[in-house]
């Protein structure tokens, strides 16, 4: 039994991340462990989180994952802690494009049987509040609407005629938040600025948050509420039990683990932030040895590598300086060589390309990348067009894109997926041990993926 809020807003921007935020730090400030989630595929909130509650950061996909890992995924992150906080992605009902609640947060807030508590930006409105927390709360009788917190209120007249209006809604105000610029977290082109690339004006800023939610929120009520959450059965996810390699994974080398487990070196630092927990999990499962390495500082991979890994981030940011180190360019683009698996999704497919914004990058693909205007954004239905170090060629896996950036040509002589939705079209890389995507994955909803990798850097080339 956890106690669990989910934090939902009626649109994006309302200050759900600040207000989720700000709840873990306080709560954890009062010596609870809380477990931090984000519904959703985003990267960049977590490390929020993380930096909230000293834990992991982790997501809950419906889309990727599937509705019935939700509970499971949620009982893993939260085990051992007092009080779990969800923050909700959009719109409290919005979830992936044209598939109903599919994803949406009002669906893993059911999922979890949590109550949800309703942050609205009340900035331009009074009463009129009412009507729309009504609306919110009588939408879907399933979705528990137990409270909600009141953002940006101007003034002590603005506040009382918020909460003379929402007495007749019969939805307790648990909250009430000033607008306080120390809160902020500053945006760019995918969103707000990850921690790693701004530690120490982070910590100020959930420190402030914190304090925010402790001088305008009633805690003793949410944390209440959160109690009130009814048990949650079944058992937790686990990398160990999905992670043991059956006998024969379609296209992996056979015989059991390696006794020497092999090393698989994963891209980290400030440039390749984008990382699920759940896959270092995984990998290590099936029998590797995971280390890191910052391709901004590190001229050399770690030694005895045998496989690789690069994640999202922003390499459009930090081009100059990864271009620089032209040691680990070669460096990766000889174990590339090699043949010694490499799986690259976005940031990581850039950094695998000739050259991006004009910049030489490591030259494993021969493609050019470069910044765009336009933003690719949405989850995706993919099919494994050839086999790869991943996937067997057939293979359905569900992702997500978002980038604003195009590479040309946009897939290989051997593609990586064949998308089914917006459009039909195949993308990204498969050349010897590579795997290189704009897709964004999450293993915990396909773990042979990791099973396959972890196979193949065993059975495969030479050490870095």
């Amino acid at each position: 039994m956890v106690a669990r809020l989910v934090i939902a807003a009626p649109s994006s921007g309302a200050g759900k991340t600040t207000v989720a935020t700000g709840l873990m730090a306080a709560f954890a400030g009062r010596g609870l462990a809380v477990s931090p989630h984000k519904v959703g595929p985003d990267y960049i909130d977590p490390g929020y989180h993380a930096l909230a509650t000293g834990r992991p950061g982790r997501n809950l996909d419906a889309y990727m994952c599937g509705t019935e890992l939700i509970a499971p995924l949620f009982a893993h992150g939260a085990r051992g802690c007092d009080l779990a906080v969800v923050e909700g992605v959009m719109g409290l009902y919005d979830g992936a494009a044209g598939q109903g609640e599919l994803a949406s947060t009002a669906q893993v807030a059911k999922l979890l049987r949590a109550p949800v508590v309703l942050v609205v930006d009340a900035s331009s409105q009074s009463r009129s509040v009412a009507a729309l927390v009504h609306g919110f709360a009588s939408w879907d009788p399933q979705v528990r609407l137990g409270g909600v917190i009141l953002n940006k209120v101007a003034t002590d007249r603005h506040e009382a005629l918020l909460r003379e209006a929402l007495e007749e809604s019969g939805v307790p105000v648990l909250g009430v938040l000033r607008r306080a610029p120390a809160v902020a977290t500053p945006s760019r082109h995918l969103g707000l600025v990850p921690v790693a690339e701004r530690q120490a004006q982070a910590v100020e800023a959930v420190a402030a948050q914190a304090e925010q939610v402790r001088a305008g929120c009633d805690l003793e009520a949410l944390l209440a509420l959160a109690r009130s959450a009814p048990e949650l059965h079944g058992e937790p996810w686990s990398a160990e039990a999905v992670g043991v390699p059956p006998a024969g994974v379609s296209g992996a080398p056979a015989g059991p683990r390696a006794a020497s487990a092999p090393r698989v070196a994963v891209a980290s630092g400030a440039a390749f932030t984008f990382s699920y927990a759940e896959h270092t999990e995984l990998l290590t499962a099936a029998g590797a040895e995971v280390v890191t390495f910052d391709p901004l500082r590190d001229e050399v991979l770690p030694e005895g590598t045998r496989g690789l890994v690069v994640g999202g981030g922003f390499p459009e940011v930090y081009g100059e300086e990864l271009s620089a180190n032209e040691a680990l360019r070669k460096a990766v683009a000889g174990l590339a060589a090699s043949g010694a698996p490499v799986a690259a999704e976005c940031a990581g497919l850039l950094y695998l390309a000739r050259s991006l914004d004009g910049r030489p990058m490591c030259g494993v693909l021969d493609a050019e990348a470069r910044m765009s205007p336009r933003l690719t954004l949405g989850y995706r239905d993919a099919v494994a067009v050839s086999d790869s170090v991943l996937a067997a060629a057939g293979t359905r896996m569900r992702g997500h894109e978002f980038h604003r950036t195009v590479i040309e040509p946009g897939a290989g002589e051997s593609a990586a997926w064949g998308l089914r939705q917006p459009e039909r079209r195949v993308e990204g890389f498969v050349q010897g041990g590579v795997h290189a995507s704009y897709v964004h994955t999450h293993w915990a909803g396909a773990p042979e993926a990791a099973l396959r990798f972890v196979r193949h850097c065993a059975a495969g080339g030479p050490l870095a």
